[in-house]
């Protein structure tokens, strides 16, 4: 890999990715404080299998991996931010079993409260989950190319964001208390996740307006995320409603119980 020179305008422009990881971070963290992290320290949380716990602890470490990355290269770096991006590649690897895992399992468990609800509602976190996959491979497939590579990871954690997201709605529609989290009440209508993946569009927005203002244009990663996001978000409804979704989901739920 041959070297560069970091000038003062490449540092500024680093320095907005690692802003946007923390915004990440912070979008994590505070959406599932109440519903898991504070629960969890007074210890009201009910989890239904061990691998609850396991889902948000590979969700809140990709946060801070992707904040600890973009530090790494907004310093310069770049040894040490390839060596931890190989440790990426697993945590991404486990976070997308995990969580297909977990998304199931939570449908699985909410079925004897609203039978098909709960197996619609199963599209909103597989298509964000599968956003995630697609952009975190495109992501990889451009490493060599790092103003393609550091978007599509923005882009990919993006998608992730909308579990924590939904949480703030959550909270503002049942005020939360002991033990609350979605996973145990009834399943919300599917549109009703839109909201959430319209606020997470937003971050790539932000994303693009910068770059419209530093580069004088908009780089084609935002445009190819963007679509992905969009397109899965867009599905949800309609598919959702689909006799196929729900003979689909009912193969699913025999491997949540």
């Amino acid at each position: 890999m041959v070297a560069t020179t970091l000038t003062p305008a490449r540092t500024g422009a680093g320095y907005f990715y690692v802003w946007m990881a923390a915004v990440s971070v912070l979008i994590a963290f505070g959406g599932f404080a109440e519903t898991y992290w504070l629960q969890l320290l007074g210890g009201t949380f009910v989890a239904s299998a061990p691998m609850l716990h396991l889902h948000g602890l590979l969700f809140s470490a990709w946060t801070l991996l992707l904040f600890s990355q973009t530090w790494l290269a907004a310093k310069g770096s770049l040894d040490r931010h390839r060596a931890w991006g190989l440790a990426g590649i697993s945590l991404a690897t486990a976070l997308v079993f995990v969580g297909v895992a977990t998304a199931i399992h939570s449908m699985s468990v909410r079925i004897p409260l609203d039978g098909d609800a709960s197996r619609r509602f199963l599209i909103v976190p597989l298509t964000a989950i599968s956003g995630f996959a697609i952009l975190f491979v495109a992501a990889v497939a451009n490493i060599n190319r790092p103003d393609w590579h550091k978007r599509f990871m923005l882009v990919a954690t993006f998608s992730l964001l909308q579990a924590a997201i939904a949480r703030f709605f959550f909270l503002a529609a049942t005020g939360g208390g002991p033990g609350a989290r979605p996973g145990l009440a009834p399943a919300v209508p599917v549109a009703t996740s839109l909201a959430g993946g319209a606020i997470a569009d937003l971050l790539i927005v932000a994303g693009a307006v910068y770059d419209w203002r530093s580069r004088g244009k908009v780089h084609p990663a935002y445009l190819v995320g963007g679509v992905v996001m969009v397109a899965l978000q867009a599905v949800r409804v309609p598919l959702s409603q689909t006799h196929a979704w729900l003979a689909f989901a009912d193969s699913m739920a025999r491997f949540g119980g």
